[in-house]
Order: structure tokens, then C-alpha cells, then sequence
């Protein structure tokens, strides 16, 4: 944690009404926009409706077994937003999932269980961040333009692509960076990314992140997602993660080169998997 200059600090009105009083300071990770003060994690909070559909949710979690999930705070007001701003307790934890993998699986599937029974929230429909069109493109529900050294590899992936009968219901499709570890607590899964999918997409977008960026190999795929309707998943997962960094193109308006080497390697291992 370091200290924050005043413009990046919420105004102490939000602190205040939050309960909460300093002095703040910069937390690692979160896009450099997450502020710790007395206990408390406060960031930007994107879309108000969203913030206050997704504290309820994670409001209506707490207590079960098998991960934390970190406690949303009210304001004095009663809402979870304040000019802009929600803050939630700071949960300890170490990100990192390598050697962890198992524990990130088990975890994930505790929360999905946790959510099997909340209905399909309206909102998901009306996102329309790079990340939600990448999950529509995944899916075959939009088509989007990608630059020129993206479209080949892309379209290697969606030929690999089959039908696949699995039942969707609220989902985290960011887990691999988002689950917290600390030594005799469950895991903590944190910056919910709600998607209404099968859980084993979930777990396919693990094991797609396990491939990419952390060497790991079949094995970890196997243990994420098995079978034939498992590398379907997995295919989804790449084309969900490649479409989200082709849109929008980076700022040469290409996706940078090392990524691109990361997804054709992958590609081709998952399409030798598949075709045998």
C-alpha cells in the first residue's frame, strides 16, 4: 500500500458516510483505483444499479462454507454508493494461483453453488464493456470487428467450436486473479464478474488463464474441466479472453504481439486435443 495523491482520493464526505476515517492509502491491483482506509477497500463503482444488485448478492452469501466473500458496507444513507464510490471490509489473502489450483476450483464451485438458486439478473443484458461483448462472441450471440492480427487466430478457434447442453446460471468469469488465499481461511473471492453461464465455462476460463499465462498443461484442464464438453468450454474461455483484448485494439490497434504468440500456441495445442 502507498500513499495516494488528493485527486485520486474519494472526498472525505464519502469517507464520512461510510463510517469510515483514514488516512487512505493505495492498494496493489485494482487498476490503481482501490483505496484502503480503517479496514475498509473503497473503489470506483462503475454502474450504481450494478453495485447495488451485486453488495445484495454478496450481502445474502456471507457465512457459507467453503470460501469468504468480503462484507459490502452501507453508507449512512443505506445504499452501497456514495458520489461514485462503494467500499466493502478488506478481506486478507494473497492472490497468485499457481500451486493453487485445486483450492481456486473448489472454491469457485463452492460460490456457484452458493448462486444456483438467484434468478437472471436484467442488468447483464444492457453491459456492454469489452469483456461482456467478448462472453456474446464466445457464445455465437454478436459478431464484433477484430484487427487484422487477431482474426486468423480467432477464427481457428471458433472452427474448433461444437454444440454444447449445459445449464447456466449466475457465474464469476474472472476467478484465476480474484480468489484470495490466507493461511487457515477459506479462499476469498473477490471483484465479482457476473455472467449468466455454466459453471463449467467458469472453470474454463481457469483453465484457459492457467494455460496462457502460467505454463500449466492438460493437466490442469483435466481437472477444470474433463471430457470432450470440457475442451468445448475451454474453447469459449479463449475466445472470450482474445476478444477481450481485441475490443477495443490496443494503441497501436493491435493486440501486442506476445499475446498473440501466447493464444496461437495455445490454440494449436487445443485444437491438436480436440481433432486428435
Amino acid at each position: 500500500m502507498t500513499d495516494v495523491t488528493p485527486e485520486l482520493l474519494p472526498h472525505p464526505r464519502v469517507l464520512a458516510a461510510f463510517g469510515l476515517t483514514g488516512p487512505p492509502v493505495l492498494l496493489a491491483g485494482g487498476q490503481g483505483q482501490s483505496v484502503f482506509a480503517d479496514g475498509a477497500v473503497l473503489k470506483p463503482a462503475g454502474s450504481a444499479e450494478g453495485v447495488e444488485w451485486a453488495a445484495e448478492l454478496f450481502a445474502g452469501v456471507q457465512g457459507d462454507e467453503g470460501f469468504r466473500v468480503p462484507r459490502p458496507l452501507r453508507s449512512a444513507a443505506g445504499g452501497y454508493v456514495v458520489d461514485g464510490w462503494m467500499a466493502s471490509e478488506f478481506v486478507a489473502g494473497e492472490s497468485g494461483p499457481a500451486g493453487r489450483w485445486d483450492e481456486l476450483l473448489v472454491a469457485g464451485r463452492a460460490f456457484h453453488r452458493a448462486l444456483r438458486t438467484v434468478s437472471r439478473p436484467d442488468g447483464l443484458d444492457r453491459e456492454q464493456h469489452r469483456w461482456a461483448v467478448a462472453d456474446r462472441v464466445a457464445w455465437g450471440e454478436t459478431t464484433v470487428a477484430v484487427p487484422p492480427d487477431v482474426r486468423e487466430p480467432l477464427r481457428g478457434l471458433c472452427a474448433l467450436l461444437q454444440p454444447v447442453e449445459a445449464p447456466s446460471q449466475l457465474v464469476h468469469g474472472d476467478l484465476t486473479g480474484n480468489v484470495l488465499f490466507a493461511p487457515g481461511l477459506a479462499p476469498a473471492v473477490i471483484d465479482f464478474s457476473p455472467y449468466w453461464r455454466p459453471v463449467s465455462y467458469a472453470d474454463a476460463i481457469v483453465a484457459a488463464d492457467g494455460l496462457l499465462y502460467y505454463d500449466e498443461d492438460r493437466e490442469l484442464v483435466e481437472s477444470a474441466v474433463p471430457g470432450a464438453d470440457g475442451l468445448q468450454m475451454l474453447v469459449r474461455a479463449l475466445i472470450f479472453r482474445l476478444v477481450a483484448l481485441a475490443v477495443p485494439p490496443g494503441p497501436e490497434g493491435v493486440v501486442p504481439a506476445d499475446e498473440m504468440r501466447r493464444f496461437t500456441r495455445v490454440g494449436d495445442r487445443v485444437a491438436r486435443w480436440i481433432v486428435g
